[in-house]
């Protein structure tokens, strides 16, 4: 069995085609104001939207997040949504997008207005026609299909029923890799499965198993059972079916069933999440890993985006945090990748008019100097969020070497202290992009800055906050230590 590090490492080096339905997601957020006086329905006051890629595309966008090549393969519409999700696609660095335009069919559109402090879709409007693409187009999806596939080390077949995945199309391309070797993940949909026969790994929700099995899943064994099934009926290697907050099985058609239990999250939205679980499974067998790791990453990875709003992604640090979680869950909830995760608990502390302060730093060996500088900034505000500098931008700031320990590592210490509130990790060299997302009343820095040095200064006092130094504990510096750490020892 792989370890789960060096599957993380792995998957840098692979790609992965994905080929399925496209669409976009539009995310239109506000709160419930009043009811309509022209009809008994809600008015939802507007308070922004979000326009992301959706469908098979959050797949591609999922296995690029996780810093996997994607070569995708889509249709679209000759209209505006099409145009928006091919720029959008074309913006990924790992994505290399292949979408065929048939000027037939509109692009698939989904409209969702959410109620935000609530986190509750209230109404879904589609634009779509769920038919069987034409010949002309599936020979065009097929041909760019079949030349990708010699350049993957998987293929994730995403069917959301609107057309593209025929039954041509897919006899075809799950042949193509099987003679190449290349596992064949499969997010199904409908109620006949047969269309995915010879495919490695199916991922079927409880409840389309037990439609496509016609029985009664009240269970564990019953899952398991249905499984076994559906594999000797397609000649699959693996089912495994996702239970939501029941978690996920997994039933082998050689071995043991493995049945996970899902993480104690805060669910805020369930969109995309299978996609995501198709993601991480097909980067990890591209990756050679076995089909229980595989599950296991996927099950920590849903419970990163289900606690993210909207259409999300979930990215290797955030797996690797939740996977190989901390001591303890305090530092597991304090860690902040995602920046949009942050703006969820700045909208949180504004609405309770908390007073937010913010520092940062490399914190690579933490000592008597940092947790004076962590404790008196505390002090002076409600909430304490601490910018903490990436690998990357570490080895930048203080060259070779350098960080000692790795951002977990640093982030878990630093959130395992009670005078911190969160720990937001930045790649850039300096904070001020981070600050002027945080937009905090409070500035803080070590006294060995003079007040014209502090980064952000101006956006902080322009908006009515303020900055303050912090005196210095004499005789602590990281640098110090680390180079006395270096020096020989005299026996």
């Amino acid at each position: 069995m792989f370890d789960f590090e060096r599957a993380l490492e792995l998957i840098r080096d692979q790609t992965v085609v994905c080929v399925g339905d496209l669409m976009l997601d539009d995310f239109v957020y506000g709160e419930v104001v009043r009811i309509s006086p022209e009809a008994p329905a809600p008015v939802l006051g507007v308070t922004k939207s979000e326009l992301v890629v959706g469908g098979a595309g959050n797949v591609a966008r999922n296995v690029a997040a996780l810093g996997t090549r994607c070569i995708f393969i889509g249709v679209v519409g000759d209209d505006d949504a099409g145009r928006t999700l091919a720029a959008k696609l074309e913006s990924e660095a790992l994505i290399e997008p292949h979408l065929i335009v048939d000027r037939s069919r509109p692009t698939t559109r989904k409209v969702r207005f959410v109620s935000e402090h609530h986190s509750t879709h209230l109404l879904r409007a589609d634009w779509e026609i769920a038919k069987p693409i034409e010949q002309q187009t599936e020979q065009a999806v097929l041909a760019k299909s079949l030349a990708a596939l010699p350049r993957a080390a998987s293929i994730v077949l995403s069917d959301y029923a609107k057309g593209l995945l025929t039954p041509r199309l897919l006899r075809n391309l799950i042949d193509a890799a099987n003679k190449l070797g290349k596992p064949v993940i499969v997010d199904p949909k409908g109620k006949d499965f047969s269309i995915y026969a010879g495919a490695t790994l199916i991922t079927p929700n409880r409840q389309e198993l037990a439609d496509v099995t016609r029985r009664v899943l009240a269970c564990e064994a019953d899952v398991t059972s249905a499984a076994a099934e559906l594999n000797r009926t397609l000649g699959s290697q693996a089912v495994l079916v996702t239970r939501s907050e029941a978690g996920m099985s997994l039933i082998p058609a050689k071995g043991e069933p493995v049945h996970l239990a899902a993480y104690s999250v805060k669910v805020r939205d369930v969109s995309g999440a299978g996609d995501t679980v198709a993601a991480v499974l097909a980067t990890m067998l591209a990756a050679g890993v076995d089909f229980e790791l595989a599950m296991r990453a996927a099950n920590a990875a849903a419970a990163v985006v289900v606690g993210k709003r909207g259409t999300a992604t979930v990215s290797q640090a955030e797996l690797r945090s939740r996977i190989l979680p901390a001591a303890s869950l305090a530092p597991e909830e304090k860690i902040v990748f995602d920046w949009d995760v942050l703006e969820e608990r700045l909208e949180e502390w504004r609405r309770q008019a908390l007073r937010v302060g913010f520092t940062n730093g490399c914190f690579d060996i933490l000592h008597p100097g940092h947790i004076k500088l962590l404790t008196q900034s505390r002090a002076s505000c409600d909430r304490l969020i601490v910018g903490l500098n990436d690998d990357a931008s570490v080895r930048r700031l203080k060259g070779e070497g350098r960080p000692m320990q790795d951002v977990h590592a640093r982030a878990e210490v630093l959130a395992a202290l009670e005078a911190v509130d969160l720990v937001v990790v930045f790649g850039q060299d300096t904070p001020l992009e981070l600050i002027r997302r945080v937009r905090p009343k409070v500035l803080l820095k070590g006294g060995d800055y003079r007040h014209e040095q502090v980064v952000g200064r101006e956006i902080v006092e322009r908006d009515g906050g303020e900055v303050l130094l912090i005196d210095l504990v004499p005789g602590f510096s990281t640098t110090d230590i680390v180079r006395k750490s270096r020096v020989p020892q005299a026996n």
